[in-house]
């Protein structure tokens, strides 16, 4: 039965509300397939504003394959803004999509992409616009299943009670194998309801169904036990990994946005995964092995997203860009296709240790020159020890002095506030580091042009990583140190006006710390948040520290567990960790024997160019790091 579009109820809404643009739809290269003809129908939610979700790599990824597939649809759905939710309360318009402005209810899934864990607020909100149940326990038959994937799904404790299901790792292969179990039984007539639909989803072993799982818990609150409360669920959920990404150039045909977004460019992924073993990055962590795309098909890929799109600036997207084996001949090679052209390309975040001036001029040949970001994270070269962050100061001094000496003026440094042993000397060092690196720029150039801005956030020990037992920094002593380092650089007379800094408090982390080693009891918290009125939690002006501690004192008033409990208390090895059943690839005694490593400040080498160091990702998913070089060259476009 066709669904209706919503558009000529939600258009009179829309003079009303700041930037109506992005909720219309219809940007280029978007799809609106008849409903009637799909069997399978897919709602993709990045759960923020359009501005931010668009650009979306992952999603963009999974729109496009699923729309390629007979007889399956998928549309889009972002977090509306405060302004536009209360008017479709007002006037009973639900959660839409912005490609058909159809119900998302309407869909078989609405499947949520978490980048990070303060999205989740936003997550109920769509739920309850759409006329979804919020729990998972009160959905019926004409309820779509709600699927989470993204890098913060890898613990969907927190928000169990409000999923249907959850996917770890990447998505391209998973969403054709759920889409054609939906399509299966479906065809069937639909046998057993959504309850038989999710144990064929959960015996699969690739899918996470919470309501299949029971937790027990010790009188003083840590986790005896997770197990399987059926037969035919498996015992432990394991991740999926694509192994060929030259086997899914994606996207094909990107989007090309209505409204301004936090990135306007056609991004590519060079290669997936990363060895680099910094203890504190999740990312780099869940993500492994490293799988680098060739470079035709990267060459590939870039041609066809501009052809397509009419972006003029390319990014070459990975966790450390510049770690691709054949990063010269690639960078080299586009370089050469489109010179003269108006087309620039650009590297995220470049490792000290990884960047040169050949690859940063071959950057800028088409005369784009902006400014250039590294990331030592700590601020001593002890800190970086401990982090495995292996860059020193003498690699950073000499990186910088040659990019200044080679014309750039502007450069960025990233640090991390609260890591694991660290002192006040640590952060402090971040000032000696920053005035080293104007001093080094002034005497290589002559010149008192020289900036350099240090930005710093809060660290946030994060699941399946070696600081997954660590314990947080309490805001209160992060924001002392990062009042003494504000303090420390803009006393200085003779560096401090050249030096910009940005920094992040420490509250925020302290509430993406509950959710990123939460179990299932932080649920009822972000329940009480939400009522409460909490949305947008990534974003500064709408967060409140005050209703997140609030709602959890109240939450938890019962339970033998409170905010600090889950933050800033250290677990010991056998602790069972509400994440131990989804498996990640990594052995639990390597993880444990490198944050054993990490107090030591013993640093382990990058296993790209190594031996191995056994962390357990190839031997568990039968695999092995790919990388080239392929010893393949771009060849020069052909002019028709």
């Amino acid at each position: 039965m066709s669904v209706e579009s919503l558009f000529s109820r939600l258009e009179p809404l829309l003079p009303k509300v700041q930037k109506p643009i992005q909720y219309v739809g219809g940007e280029l290269n978007s799809t609106v397939k008849d409903w009637d003809e799909a069997t399978v129908r897919w709602a993709l939610m990045y759960p923020d504003a359009y501005e931010v979700g668009l650009p979306n790599q992952g999603v963009q990824i999974l729109y496009e394959i699923l729309n390629e597939l007979p007889e399956t649809l998928a549309e889009r759905t972002y977090a509306v803004w405060p302004d536009l939710e209360a008017l479709m309360r007002s006037e009973g318009v639900p959660q839409f999509t912005v490609d058909g402005h159809r119900p998302v209810r309407a869909f078989d899934v609405l499947g949520v992409s978490f980048a990070t864990e303060l999205g989740y607020t936003n997550l109920l909100t769509a739920l309850d616009l759409a006329g979804i149940p919020l729990e998972a326990a009160d959905r019926t038959d004409e309820d779509p299943i709600v699927l989470a994937g993204g890098h913060a799904a890898f613990n969907p404790e927190p928000i169990a009670d409000f999923l249907d299901a959850a996917v770890l790792g990447d998505g391209e292969q998973i969403a054709i194998a759920i889409s054609e179990v939906l399509r299966e039984w479906k065809a069937e007539g639909s046998p057993g309801g959504r309850d038989e639909l999710l144990m064929r989803l959960a015996s699969t072993g690739g899918v996470y169904v919470p309501k299949f799982y029971d937790v027990e818990y010790h009188p003083d609150g840590r986790i005896m036990r997770v197990v399987p409360n059926r037969d035919g669920v498996p015992t432990r959920v394991f991740k999926h990994t694509v192994m060929d990404l030259d086997e899914w150039p994606y996207p094909k045909k990107p989007l090309v946005p209505l409204a301004e977004t936090v990135h306007e460019r056609f991004s590519v992924e060079i290669f997936r995964g990363c060895t680099r073993g910094c203890r504190f990055c999740q990312a780099g962590m869940i993500t492994r092995p490293v799988r680098e795309r060739s470079i035709t098909t990267i060459g590939d890929m870039v041609e066809a997203g501009i052809k397509e799109s009419g972006f003029n600036e390319v990014g070459l997207l990975s966790l450390s860009s510049a770690d691709h084996s054949e990063i010269a001949d690639v960078t080299r090679g586009l370089a050469d296709r489109y010179e003269g052209s108006q087309v620039g390309l650009s590297l995220p975040s470049t490792r000290v240790d990884a960047f040169n001036i050949d690859l940063a001029n071959e950057l800028s040949r088409n005369g784009r020159r902006s400014g250039l970001t590294f990331a030592p994270e700590g601020g001593s070269e002890r800190m970086r020890k401990v982090i495995n962050k292996m860059v020193t100061e003498e690699d950073l001094i000499r990186t910088v002095t040659t990019a200044y000496s080679n014309g750039w003026r502007q450069v960025k440094l990233y640090f991390m506030c609260g890591l694991p042993t660290e002192e006040d000397e640590d952060v402090l060092g971040i000032a000696d580091l920053a005035k080293k690196v104007i001093k080094a720029g002034r005497d290589a150039t002559g010149s008192r042009d020289i900036r350099c801005t240090v930005s710093i956030g809060g660290f946030v020990p994060k699941p399946h990583t070696p600081f997954q037992w660590a314990a947080q920094c309490d805001h209160e002593t992060v924001d002392r140190r990062l009042r003494a380092l504000r303090d420390a650089l803009r006393s200085d007379k003779e560096y401090g006006r050249a030096i910009g800094y940005r920094y992040h408090d420490g509250k925020p982390s302290i509430v993406e710390g509950l959710l990123s080693r939460g179990d299932r009891r932080v649920g009822r918290v972000i329940r009480a948040v939400w009522e409460d009125g909490g949305r947008f939690d990534g974003w500064s002006e709408h967060f409140s520290f005050e209703r997140w501690m609030a709602a959890a004192e109240r939450a938890l008033a019962d339970e033998p567990v409170d905010v600090d409990w889950y933050t800033i208390r250290e677990r010991d090895e056998h602790e069972v960790l509400p994440w131990d059943h989804l498996d990640a690839g990594l052995d639990r005694e390597w993880l444990w024997q490198d944050w054993q490593d990490a107090l030591g400040d013993v640093e382990v080498e990058d296993c790209r160019w190594t031996p191995c160091y056994d962390c357990g990702v190839c031997p568990t998913m039968g695999t092995e790091i790919q990388i080239g070089p392929t010893g393949r060259k771009l060849l020069p476009l052909t002019v028709i």
